[in-house]
Formats: structure tokens, C-alpha cells, sequence
């Protein structure tokens, strides 16, 4: 019988790929209002706004020690979940993460959609490396190599079978359109945690970012329950992992908000996703419901938490936290 055997979720943001100098230079467009900015009540608030209300000790957190420990911090729970990846050598990965307009537009914008074809291409518009140019003195963006990564089609098939008899909606897709790649969040998966081996694959995009159809954090955790109950119906010889990333807080960093969340993930509690405020779940904290369901999928299994690194960016409190865990 196929059996969920690991549960993974991890932070994706592009800060994972840079150097802290390179924090710095995303602060810049911050202040230009690029991103959409939240307080800690949920509220749409300016650059300038956050700054007038910041803690001036915030200034602490930007200085080149304290971000060069918290860059190392990342870099060594990223290698830790490739290590707790690998040393379970599952034979199916399925994948959980959200799209910004990569992939879907509002022409076509699912709350829940599998993707069913036989590989998923990478596109060099996604996970971009950074580098230091010693040469030219300043930071370039390099993309990857563009190619295609397996999918399980059938078993892809299979699970979208499942949960259209379950009560879902799911939408599908089995190509990309001419010149179109994954999205960021599947980018990331391929390109940090399966740094070592690839696995098949079975991509499922939530939408967290755009209403009116983004899942609600119950949707979400109901969907990862019904994800591993399907799983463990197949007769196959299967070790399944799910992995979700996503989060935590951004792009203003709440870390009591976090921390309370990780506590909501160690319970394994429906109920108090839930009682999550939407008003909170916009922005880059929409991507706590990716977190939702992967707690839906590992419900009853143990939470390893390896980190959690407040990544500010700027005094006015800007930035990214990141979290990665496991469950067992």
C-alpha cells in the first residue's frame, strides 16, 4: 500500500537565492511601493507609514553581521532539508505552491489546479541565481539552466480522479504554453531541495495571492487531508513525501505572527487554521494557507521544526522570514 512517509515545508523567497547586500537593494523598492505592504493588523499601509510606526531597534537587524548569520542560517536549513529528503529517498514527491501570474492570469485564475503532463518545464524567467560580478562590482542575476523535470502523469490522473470523487474542483493542465515555465514555488523545490536527486513528481498549485478565489485556510487543510487519504488508498508499493512552500511573513516581518502559526502547524488542529484572520493572510502572508495544507497531509505525524530566521531588509521592518520544517 503507498504510504505518506515525510512531510516537508519550506519558505521560497527569492532572498534565499542572495547574498544580505542584495536584501538590502530589494529595501529600495519597498520605499517605490512595488510590493504590497500589510501591518500587523492586516491593514494596506505604506513604506513611510511603517517607517513613522517602526521600532527604531529594528536598525539592528539590518547590520552586516546580524544578516550575513541569518543568510548562513538559511543556507544550512535548506541543505538540511535536501539531507532529510534524500536520506528518505521516496519514490513520488508531490509538490504544493501558488503561482504570481507565472503560469495563471485572470483570464484563468483556479483555486485549486493539478498540473497532469509527463514533465514540467523550467523556464529562465523563474528561479533566477544571484552572483557577485568581482569585474563589473556589482550583483547580476543569472538564470538557470532551462529544461524539463519528471512528473508522475498517471498517478497525477490518478489523484485528480480522486479528488473530483471527493468533492474538489480541481482544474488541469498537461502542457505549458510556448515559452511559458513553472512557477517559482515548483522552481524552488527543483532547484534547492532536490539539489541532489530528482524525484517524480506530482505539481498541485493552490491559489493564496488573488481573490475571489483564493482557498480558505479550512479548504486548504481539507484538501492536504484528502491528498493523503487518496495517497494511501492506492494499492502501489509507494513512499510518498508532500512537500508545501510558501511563507512565513512578508513582505513585512510579523515574527509573533509566525511563531504563533508554527505553533498552529505543530497541533495539527483544523480548527485553529481556521480561526486564522484572512484580513492577515494577504500579500506574501496569502501563502500560510500552502502551510494549511500540507498540515491537512501530515495530520497525526510529528513537526520538526530545523529554523525560523526574521529576515528584515530595511528599519521600517520589511522583509521575508523564513521557516523549514519536517514531519515524521
Amino acid at each position: 500500500m503507498a504510504k505518506v512517509i515525510m512531510g516537508i515545508a519550506s519558505s521560497h523567497s527569492p532572498a534565499l537565492l542572495m547574498e544580505p547586500s542584495a536584501w538590502l537593494a530589494r529595501a529600495a523598492q519597498d520605499d517605490q511601493n512595488l510590493f504590497a505592504l500589510h501591518d500587523f493588523d492586516g491593514k494596506r499601509v505604506s513604506y513611510q507609514e511603517l517607517l513613522s510606526r517602526a521600532d527604531p531597534a529594528l536598525t539592528e537587524q539590518i547590520v552586516p553581521e546580524v544578516m550575513h548569520k541569518r543568510h548562513q542560517a538559511n543556507q544550512a536549513a535548506m541543505a538540511e532539508l535536501t539531507r532529510r529528503l534524500d536520506a528518505a529517498s521516496p519514490d513520488l514527491l508531490i509538490v504544493l505552491g501558488d503561482d504570481h501570474k507565472e503560469v495563471f492570469d485572470e483570464d484563468n485564475m483556479p483555486s485549486i489546479s493539478v498540473f497532469c503532463g509527463d514533465s514540467l518545464p523550467y523556464k529562465a524567467q523563474g528561479i533566477m541565481k544571484w552572483k557577485y560580478d568581482p569585474r563589473l562590482n556589482q550583483e547580476l542575476w543569472y538564470p538557470q539552466e532551462e529544461r524539463d523535470y519528471p512528473v508522475d502523469a498517471p498517478r497525477a490522473l490518478r489523484l485528480i480522479e480522486g479528488l473530483m470523487g471527493a468533492g474538489f474542483d480541481p482544474a488541469h493542465s498537461r502542457y505549458m504554453a510556448a515559452g511559458q515555465g513553472m512557477s517559482h514555488s515548483f522552481g524552488y523545490v527543483y532547484y534547492k531541495i532536490m539539489s541532489e536527486h530528482t524525484y517524480p513528481v506530482v505539481p498541485i498549485s493552490i491559489n493564496t495571492y488573488y481573490p475571489p478565489t483564493q482557498i480558505t485556510p479550512r479548504r486548504a487543510y481539507q484538501l492536504g487531508q484528502t491528498i493523503r487519504r487518496l495517497i494511501e488508498s492506492w494499492p502501489d508499493d509507494l513512499r510518498v513525501a508532500i512537500v508545501s512552500t510558501g511563507g512565513l511573513s512578508h513582505f513585512v516581518v510579523d515574527e509573533q505572527f509566525d511563531r504563533d502559526f508554527l505553533r498552529v502547524m505543530a497541533s495539527g488542529d483544523i480548527e485553529q487554521h481556521v480561526a486564522l484572520q484572512l484580513e492577515k493572510l494577504q500579500s506574501g502572508n496569502s501563502e500560510f494557507r500552502c502551510w494549511s495544507a500540507l498540515a491537512g497531509a501530515v495530520e497525526g505525524m510529528k513537526m520538526n521544526l530545523i529554523d525560523y530566521i526574521p529576515c528584515y531588509r530595511s528599519p521600517a521592518g520589511t522583509g521575508c522570514a523564513m521557516a523549514f520544517a519536517t514531519w515524521e
